[in-house]
């Protein structure tokens, strides 16, 4: 079915004539803008537009479909202007995007009271950063960064991978393997224990084991759940290892409720940042949504 968009992504092109000029009238990525037009070109089966340079020459195609299309596009902006107008306050809805770990640590207390709709989307880093360059996503919360210059990275916070245990984990024993034989030693005694992973990749493992041992894991988890959530919850109740961020088990570490077993001789630090595109609609709400990550990381 076609998308009601693209045909308003259409107009603002005719219009304007160009990708860049489209974009900006619609506060949406230049790739969006291209995503939309040639999704409708392969709908109506023909080319709408040649393009020379960096102008967009609408073709006799394209001119005879402007025809067709643009009254009743504009009679629905219209009537979405005359609807905003009418309600007593119209209320923004903000998309954002993070992993589902940092959502249950950070903003889910928050969500009840946030004065504008919100949509939370999770998935992988390189996913969310194609999202938010197409304008699905408003802001994202990550730790890498991506490449487009539509996009801009604000560093908020830092997380660092920590080797954690259960409070029946025999931290002791690790330690005094490390200080009398080695890395080497103290590399064979952490094999040797019960460990628990995720149900996804298992990047911060392998990121830490390489860092501090120089190749990968050799090894599988014994114990697999849905999310490093679920890791530290297991934790709690018996021994085990696995390595998680930090800001995530803040609260049960100080607790006592599991242990620090070790952070590394070479610490594994990230560096968290907002991504947000440069030209949006709605940077009070994303100010907001800041705010509240910068109190509870600080």
């Amino acid at each position: 079915m076609v998308n009601l968009e693209w045909y308003r992504t259409f107009k603002a092109v005719y219009k304007t004539g160009t990708m860049t000029g489209a974009a900006d009238l619609l506060f949406i990525s230049q790739p969006g803008v291209s995503l939309h037009l040639s999704s409708l070109e392969a709908y109506v089966g023909y080319k709408l537009f040649d393009r020379t340079g960096r102008k967009m020459i609408p073709t006799e195609k394209g001119k005879v479909l402007f025809n067709a299309v643009a009254e009743p596009i504009c009679k629905l902006e219209e009537v979405e202007k005359n609807f905003q107008k009418s309600t007593e306050k119209h209320t923004p809805t903000i998309s954002v995007g993070m992993c589902f770990e940092t959502f249950q640590t950070t903003l889910e207390q928050y969500v009840s009271s946030l004065p504008f709709n919100l949509i939370i989307r999770f998935g992988e880093y390189p996913e969310m950063l194609d999202q938010l360059d197409k304008g699905i996503l408003d802001l994202i919360i990550t730790p890498k960064r991506g490449v487009s210059l539509n996009i801009e990275h604000e560093a908020f916070s830092s997380e660092q991978m920590i080797l954690v245990g259960g409070k029946e984990t025999d931290a002791e024993g690790f330690y005094d393997v490390l200080e009398s034989k080695g890395i080497e030693y103290a590399e064979e005694w952490l094999k040797e224990q019960k460990w628990y992973g995720t149900t996804g990749d298992m990047e911060h493992l392998f990121q830490f084991w390489i860092l501090n041992f120089g190749h990968k894991p050799d090894f599988r988890p014994n114990y697999i759940v849905p999310n490093l959530n679920s890791i530290i919850r297991c934790l709690k109740s018996g021994a085990g290892l696995s390595v998680v961020p930090d800001f995530l088990c803040k609260n049960e570490l100080e607790n006592g409720e599991i242990k620090l077993v070790w952070e590394g001789e070479k610490k594994l630090q990230n560096t968290l940042y907002f991504g947000c595109r440069k030209k949006n609609s709605y940077p009070d709400e994303i100010a907001h949504i800041k705010k509240l990550f910068r109190q509870v990381m600080s």
